[in-house]
């Protein structure tokens, strides 16, 4: 079974993102007129972040609204490739906006999966919008291919998994994760994958192909929500 997802191309990095920007900012607007509130699940990584930054910058009440993080090495903040940290950054603008992290100082991602569980939980709906990107080997999230605790994040019901990637050019020497499961964000209003380089925009087109999920998980979101926004430049 192959995505029936369609890829949107934009001129330029910069344009996508401030285009991008206004989609999640609808999907916010929307939230406060039904909800009161908009929830948005954020991942990290270098092509989302001109979007973030874009978004802080418009003119929301953000102390309404909150950021999850989709997944988080397990490093504190002070960790230069800790992805609460680049996020917190980016939104720097938008004063009062809750970032909710993933990382919780616990000593291992197992050790510290029931309390990120309980805070996922803790939500009253869906994510209004979740933001993902996508690796060179088809990851998304910290969904890694054939990675120890990959089944409970595609297949599992639980909100958060402990993931342990093999190390890899994509994984880093970072290798212990918490993640986001298929199960808590499959249900987002809107879902989008922002890729970029002629290289991602490949590996997004061997993904939506047929092939087993184990090896480029992006797949299980490409099948669920075969709706969501795939936005990529070069």
């Amino acid at each position: 079974m192959g995505s029936r997802a369609e890829l949107i191309a934009f001129a330029s990095r910069a344009f996508m993102a401030e285009r991008v920007a206004d989609l999640v900012e609808l999907a916010i607007l929307s939230a406060s007129v039904t909800d009161g509130a908009g929830e948005v699940a954020v991942s990290g990584g270098s092509t989302p972040m001109a979007m973030y930054a874009a978004l802080a910058r418009r003119d929301l009440n953000w102390r309404r609204h909150r950021m999850t993080l989709v997944d988080e090495r397990w490093v504190p903040l002070s960790h230069p490739r800790s992805n609460e940290s680049a996020i917190r950054r980016a939104f720097a603008p938008a004063a009062g906006v809750r970032i909710d992290g993933l990382y919780n100082g616990a000593a291992t991602p197992e050790a510290g999966l029931s309390d990120a569980e309980a805070r996922i939980v803790r939500r009253q709906k869906d994510f209004d919008a979740v933001i993902l990107g996508m690796g060179d080997d088809g990851h998304t999230a910290s969904w890694f291919p054939r990675a120890e605790g990959l089944d409970a994040a595609i297949s599992g019901d639980a909100p958060v998994a402990a993931i342990r990637a093999a190390k890899s050019a994509a994984a880093g020497d970072e290798v212990d994760r918490l993640t986001l499961t298929l199960s808590a964000i499959r249900g987002a209003r809107v879902i989008i994958l922002m890729i970029a380089g002629d290289g991602k925009r490949a590996t997004f087109e061997d993904a939506s192909g047929p092939g087993p999920v184990e090896d480029m998980p992006v797949r299980a979101i490409l099948r669920a929500r075969p709706d969501l926004w795939v936005c990529w430049a070069p």
